[in-house]
């Protein structure tokens, strides 16, 4: 009985969905799911997890509980284990999963960093502002914007830069402006799911080799009616006229636009070296943060004679704007920049994989991946992913997925990746997005605003994945048809 309660524990924490028709394949594990090692270990996992739900309340970062979870979890895998070669070559595979994704999300997140530094975000913010747009209008181009900006950028940064042209236009408008965040998240989460630069569970999907870089982009059409459905909805309820226009001008840094380019020749050169050198998508990634450096070096050993020149004209046509702004310039420094990357963040994610993986190795998932594929329909354990993945954060759920790497079809690994990806945008804390925008839009942006929308977006969210199917489908018949026809040829 006992075993039985720890088995559905482990199953609503790792929300594993069921995909295939047959079993996942076995994982090497202690087998000691009940022993009382094992049971300590998920109550940890479930301690860790409920402190880091209260991360806002607590003022407690994200990352303490995990780490310490993680800690205790390898420690109690040592004590059962009477192998330390094999639980050495565990831990390790885990760690190794966790770096090749660290490194890549760094330089990714080294490169936002830089954007920002350079204004990039600041300088398209005060275009907006100024613009003098209706409300109808600001209301579909944040959302548009946060749909296809946050393929690049990420949701959380998409999000974030969206909110802050929608609180500095309809400052006053409270009800218009929880109405734009709800759009904001549903919007940045689902442009996520249709790129692996979008969001770390489709970065995990990538790295692991489950689906390729270019078929992300089959998810496009689903994740667009996710957005649009909820979208369509609200937008009868945007308010009529338009805010004053605000006038503000933002001088972007010097580099700016080269940094751009950059970033997309470090993309570039990831999907390169993984689709026709068979490298890991860090291999490219890391090469693109030498690009980075080698152009903040020129950035810096160029910059006397550039202010110089720059100075000269500004002096000429007596232009105090521009002599202002060069006095304020500073050289680049790239080390600022990873500095200032979510540390917080990468590190939450280091102990959220070493935790589920220590799970693993004492067999929970194996033993959670046969309880559910007995019991639960492929398709409809599909749906339930996302729903599941609206309380719990999805970077456990799909790193569950991951490691029981189930014999599954490779439509529906892109099932289970749209699903984890939008599925968040349920509830305001299902996504980094959301709950990024609580504190960014304090007063305005709260949990019942969101749950206010709950039942257009769960009719988006069903629709998605509905629309996937379909495509599926049709894509089989259109299959069939060319087989067909060439048989009769």
């Amino acid at each position: 009985m006992l075993r039985s309660i720890f088995v559905c524990i482990a199953a609503a924490l790792f929300s594993v969905p069921v995909y295939a028709s047959g079993l996942a394949e076995a994982i090497p594990h202690l087998g000691a799911t009940d022993t009382l090692a094992g049971y300590l270990a998920v109550f940890v996992f479930a301690i860790a997890y409920l402190v880091v739900v209260g991360e806002e309340k607590l003022q407690l970062r994200k990352s303490k509980p995990v780490l310490i979870g993680a800690g205790i979890i390898w420690m109690l895998v040592g004590i059962v284990s009477t192998d330390p070669t094999a639980t050495k070559a565990a831990f390790s595979r885990n760690f190794l999963d966790f770096s090749e994704l660290m490194l890549f999300l760094l330089v990714a997140m080294t490169y936002i960093s830089a954007l920002e530094e350079r204004r990039v975000f600041e300088g398209l913010r005060a275009w907006m502002v100024q613009k003098g747009f209706s409300y109808q209008t600001l209301f579909w181009l944040t959302g548009i914007l946060a749909f296809f900006i946050s393929p690049i950028a990420d949701n959380l940064t998409t999000a974030l830069l969206m909110c802050a042209v929608v609180l500095k236009v309809a400052e006053g408008q409270d009800r218009f402006i929880a109405m734009c965040c709800v759009n904001i998240v549903v919007a940045a989460n689902a442009g996520g799911a249709f790129s692996p630069f979008g969001d770390i569970t489709t970065l995990m999907v990538w790295q692991a080799g489950k689906v390729e870089f270019f078929e992300f982009f089959d998810l496009l059409l689903p994740s667009m009616v996710n957005f649009l459905v909820p979208a369509l909805a609200m937008s009868v309820f945007v308010p009529k006229g338009k805010p004053a226009s605000i006038s503000e001008d933002v001088f972007l840094k010097r580099g700016a636009k080269r940094i751009m380019g950059l970033f997309l020749l470090t993309i570039a050169t990831a999907v390169c070296g993984h689709q026709f050198l068979g490298l890991p998508p860090v291999f490219g990634m890391m090469v693109g943060l030498g690009y980075l450096q080698f152009f903040g070096y020129f950035l810096r050993m160029s910059l006397p004679s550039s202010l110089a020149k720059k100075r000269t004209i500004a002096e000429q046509k007596a232009d105090k704007e521009t002599l202002q702004y060069i006095g304020s310039v500073v050289p680049f420094d790239i080390f600022k920049n990873v500095a200032r990357a979510e540390w917080d963040t990468l590190l939450f994610f280091y102990g959220v994989v070493m935790c589920v993986g220590g799970l693993g190795y004492f067999g929970y998932l194996q033993l959670v991946s046969v309880f559910l594929f007995e019991d639960v329909g492929a398709t409809g354990a599909a749906f339930g992913i996302g729903v599941i993945s609206a309380i719990v954060d999805n970077i456990p759920v799909m790193f569950a997925v991951l490691e029981m790497d189930p014999a599954i079809s490779h439509g529906h690994w892109l099932l289970v990746t749209l699903a984890a990806g939008v599925g968040g945008s349920l509830l305001p804390v299902g996504s980094a997005a959301g709950v990024a925008l609580m504190g960014a839009a304090r007063g305005y942006y709260t949990f019942m605003s969101h749950l206010r929308w709950l039942p257009v977006i769960f009719l988006g969210y069903v629709a998605s994945l509905y629309a996937h199917l379909w495509l599926g489908d049709m894509l089989g018949l259109f299959e069939v048809f060319t087989t067909s026809l060439s048989a009769l040829n």
